[in-house]
């Protein structure tokens, strides 16, 4: 329906930096802090070489370095005491470090530990930024002018983000799609690699279904809008990722649960060291040597960059925890219709009468099949233009048995064997077919058998058996449909178990059956019936190309298009971000017990403490390089 142009609507603005205002306010602070203190500690250091015998100057420019880091680092461990985290056993033991060397007299020192930790902190702060940018990548999509028609025919400019359901918008080539619709008139390529990840453009044109996001290379389509704002893929898409950053990867929330235990371990430790050695140096060395700050930016690095790479493949991942979750899988329990099959009626063959000419056959049954909603009907009228359609009167449609109509040369039937009984018609034996099976007649003569079904989706069988070769052989197909159709399905892909007729409750019984065999199932699904059984497989995947929302919501794993090759990606890439992982924490834990006992030991020499800080930013740098290699991985294409 057309739009009125007087009234707009709004819808929620997904824009967003790469750093909120506050962080990006913060950063700025630090920053000038520490350059500031190290320019005074400069000062410091070149009045003692220019003045050595008149050291209260220095030690007094020496004490205002100090002085502008001590205030915001005694706020940041007073807050780190209060709610204690894995960060905040790093405050409290720079905290400790520096004002043991204030105690010392070492001023130098205890200004320029919290610096170098600042600058360890910004590192920190670029490890978010590889999630942030590909919600800022996708974000910019949903940004920009739509063409929507008005009631009157005239096109109305407005921001995208104005655009509602129901409202009808003409898109012309390069421009970009507004919100998830259906194509109403004209023929385009469409680029969708930001959405799905596929980087072959689709074709689109009358009755096609797109996404919002997507760029139109060529043509001029006209589009009525079915999900905008927050409830299209791309708002969807956006929400999952935001989610996701948020959320806390397994070996993290692990490490917190113990922080506690590690500041009061890390204690003893520089307590013993000065105990035994009486060097003062060796134990502030150790306090700063022990911040395990690599070691707590591994999991969350890695975890967010696999959460951009996923997102840039179209695999949209809930939660951190269900990105380790995947390497662990060893079997695949898949739904058939709309999951390994297109999910609508195809024609797939016909059975004609003697001297009938397969064109006009289907000029005929697609003319008919435009009157109906039904299904069989629907698929019908895709394959003839609707200028090309044949006039019709007095169209009725007999609810069970098909559609009688009446042409300019005789009356016209389209549907089941009883139909044509009722108007006594005889028709040729009806052939032996797994799905739909329709007939249609014209002026008392039985033209033919058309046979449709729900065809397997091209990538299917190479799907299935990359996961084969990935160790993933129990393979089961649980469908609701009849037991004919799923095993047609499961030969033609090479699947040995198959569980037909399954009510929800079935599926469900089906996937906790397999976990108490000691199974972790994947379960991939995308109807209402898939909800429950999602929910209990130890990783659920929904389709969300045509998915139903319930599966979505209810799906820890979510593929924005429909190739089932990215199955395969998706375990790949969480087995990758796995070894990532655990090179990360080799990292984190090893450099970190090795600079500590090298401080305990005395071995960083007289400035151990400032030399335990910069081979702790080392250490960070490390992870986060390492980590940078995840970024690589691309199966886009």
């Amino acid at each position: 329906m057309s739009h009125q142009c007087s009234h707009d609507h709004m819808h929620p603005d997904f824009s967003q930096g790469l750093l909120t205002p506050e962080e990006q306010r913060k950063m700025t602070v630090q920053l000038t802090l520490a350059m500031t203190t190290i320019g005074l500690i400069l000062l410091s250091l070149l009045w003692r070489a220019i003045a050595p015998e008149q050291t209260a100057i220095s030690d007094l420019l020496a004490g205002a370095a100090w002085l502008l880091v001590a205030i915001p680092v005694f706020r940041v461990g007073w807050h780190s005491l209060r709610h204690p985290d894995l960060h905040g056993v790093t405050d409290l033991l720079i905290v400790l470090a520096m004002l043991g060397a204030w105690a010392l007299g070492d001023l130098i020192t205890a200004a320029l530990l919290p610096v170098l930790m600042i600058f360890g902190h910004i590192l920190e702060e670029r490890s978010v930024m590889g999630t942030r940018q590909a919600i800022a990548g996708l974000t910019k999509l949903t940004r920009s002018k739509a063409r929507r028609v008005c009631d009157n025919g005239s096109f109305e400019s407005v921001d995208s983000s104005m655009i509602r359901k129901g409202d009808i918008v003409e898109i012309r080539a390069g421009d970009n799609v507004p919100a998830d619709g259906r194509i109403l008139s004209g023929f385009a390529s469409l680029d969708v690699a930001s959405i799905t990840g596929e980087s072959v453009p689709q074709e689109a044109g009358p009755g096609s279904q797109i996404f919002g996001g997507s760029i139109n290379l060529n043509g001029l389509l006209h589009m009525e809008v079915m999900h905008a704002g927050e409830q299209s893929t791309l708002g969807k898409v956006i929400a999952l990722m935001k989610d996701a950053e948020q959320a806390k990867p397994p070996i993290t929330r692990l490490l917190e649960r113990y922080a506690s235990h590690y500041l009061v371990l890390v204690l003893l430790i520089a307590a013993s060291t000065w105990f035994f050695t009486w060097d003062s140096q060796a134990m502030l060395a150790v306090l700063v040597a022990a911040c395990p700050c690599a070691l707590v930016l591994s999991a969350p690095a890695t975890a967010m960059a696999g959460i951009a790479v996923a997102a840039r493949h179209g695999i949209l991942i809930r939660n951190a925890a269900f990105l380790e979750e995947l390497a662990d899988v060893d079997a695949l329990i898949i739904d058939k219709t709309g999951t390994l099959t297109q999910g609508r009626l195809k024609l797939v063959d016909a059975v004609l009468a003697p001297d009938c000419h397969y064109d006009r056959v289907l000029q005929l049954a697609a003319t008919l099949g435009a009157t109906s909603n039904h299904p069989v009907s629907h698929a019908l009228a895709e394959y003839v233009a609707p200028e090309k359609r044949l006039p019709l009167q007095a169209v009725e449609e007999k609810q069970g048995l098909g559609i009688v109509a009446r042409t300019d040369t005789g009356t016209a039937l389209l549907g089941r064997a009883d139909l044509f009984t009722e108007y006594g018609v005889s028709t040729l034996p009806p052939p032996d077919h797994q799905g739909p099976v329709v007939g249609i007649a014209h002026h008392g003569q039985f033209l033919g058998w058309l046979l449709l079904a729900d065809t397997l989706r091209p990538e299917a069988p190479e799907a299935l058996q990359e996961l084969q070769q990935m160790g993933i052989e129990k393979q089961l197909l649980l469908t609701g449909d009849r037991l004919p159709a799923a095993t047609s399905v499961a030969n033609a892909l090479g699947i040995r178990d198959v569980i037909a007729q399954a009510l929800p409750a079935t599926k469900l019984q089906e996937v906790q059956k397999a976990v108490n065999e000691g199974w972790n199932p994947l379960v991939v699904g995308d109807g209402i019936n898939d909800a429950l059984a999602l929910k209990a497989g130890a990783v659920g995947m929904a389709m969300g190309a045509n998915g139903a929302d319930i599966a979505l919501v209810s799906a820890d794993v979510v593929l924005t298009g429909s190739d089932l090759r990215r199955i395969a990606s998706a375990i790949r890439l969480s087995r990758k971000c796995r070894k990532t992982l655990m090179v990360n924490v080799f990292i984190g834990l090893g450099w970190t017990i090795m600079i500590v006992a090298a401080a305990a030991l005395g071995w960083l020499g007289g400035a151990g403490a400032l030399v335990a800080a910069l081979l702790h930013n080392l250490s960070t740098l490390m992870v986060l390089g390492n980590t940078g290699r995840l970024l690589q991985f691309d199966e886009t294409h």
